[in-house]
């Protein structure tokens, strides 16, 4: 029997306290597109063409709501349905009005073993009537494609039953990609991917406050990498993790602190995911505090 998988990261849903601040740290900091539907209690991030890829609801709280994971069509969320159940994984169809807020056709919902809420989607609402419009000048695009969003860490207790679970009740592909010494002891986090971005969603990195530590979004340029440090130094944006180059996605990165208090890695030059496993102890270079990775 076939395994039902994921295809890409598609969407994220993030609870907010700050609408002002987010809107000016997206479009003006990191360049999406800001989308008023004058519902009041959400906001939407473009970067493509999609009608969205993020969505900001407004809860008072500032912390992960969900993530969005995308299969190719109505026989394939089906097929993800039957796996769920065979995996004994619960979950339920969401409703027509549900699958309307996401833009989307049609979804299941359920969380991932660390309780972190999971929508599986198929037919998200593409406008290419719409281009995309930058919230302010780039040198090229956010590099979304066939690899979604970019790639999220979200927060675990139990590694092992999280990598077992989006193996196999998802279908994604992954293992633990660096042995990396901290002054907090080594931590070794555990990398999925389900498409050619080298990693998707990954966990394993110790204790987290937050159920997200960090989204990394990518640009086509690196050009881009280079004037997103400099907006984020002229606005004393506190930066995370300096700039460098990671080994396993090769990804030349730095990380700010985004105003829900935690990171955004705005990257640019990943390479495509590799199917045979290895580890690293160490990035290419740079990325001075990248314990808080």
């Amino acid at each position: 029997m076939s395994m039902a998988q994921v295809t890409e990261f598609g969407y994220l849903g993030v609870q907010i306290s700050d609408p002002k601040a987010w809107e000016q740290f997206a479009t003006k900091v990191i360049g999406m597109e800001w989308l008023d539907d004058g519902e009041g209690d959400r906001f939407y991030l473009r970067m493509d063409d999609w009608h969205h890829r993020i969505i900001l609801h407004v809860t008072g709280k500032d912390d992960l709501a969900y993530v969005g994971m995308r299969v190719a069509g109505a026989d394939e969320l089906a097929e993800m349905a039957d796996q769920l159940k065979r995996e004994e994984v619960p979950f339920r169809w969401g409703t027509d009005k549900e699958a309307a807020e996401r833009h989307v056709l049609a979804l299941l919902k359920l969380e991932d073993p660390a309780g972190n809420s999971i929508e599986v989607f198929h037919g998200p609402h593409v406008e290419p009537s719409m281009p995309f419009y930058p919230g302010r000048r780039m040198f090229g695009r956010f590099a979304t494609d066939t690899g979604g969003i970019g790639h999220t860490i979200i927060r675990t207790d139990n590694p092992e039953s999280s990598q077992r679970f989006y193996s196999r009740a998802l279908g994604m592909r992954g293992s633990i990609e660096y042995k990396l010494p901290t002054p907090h002891g080594v931590i070794s986090p555990t990398f999925m991917h389900c498409n050619d971005r080298d990693h998707t969603i990954a966990f394993g990195v110790g204790p987290m406050e937050k159920r997200i530590n960090h989204l990394m979004i990518e640009s086509t340029e690196i050009d881009d990498v280079g004037m997103t440090y400099d907006i984020v130094k002229q606005r004393n944006i506190p930066i995370a993790v300096e700039l460098g180059k990671h080994s396993n996605d090769r990804m030349l990165s730095f990380y700010m602190v985004n105003p829900s208090g935690w990171l955004w890695e705005y990257g640019s030059g990943g390479r495509h995911s590799v199917h045979q496993t290895e580890y690293y102890t160490a990035d290419v270079w740079g990325h001075a505090g990248i314990g808080r990775m």
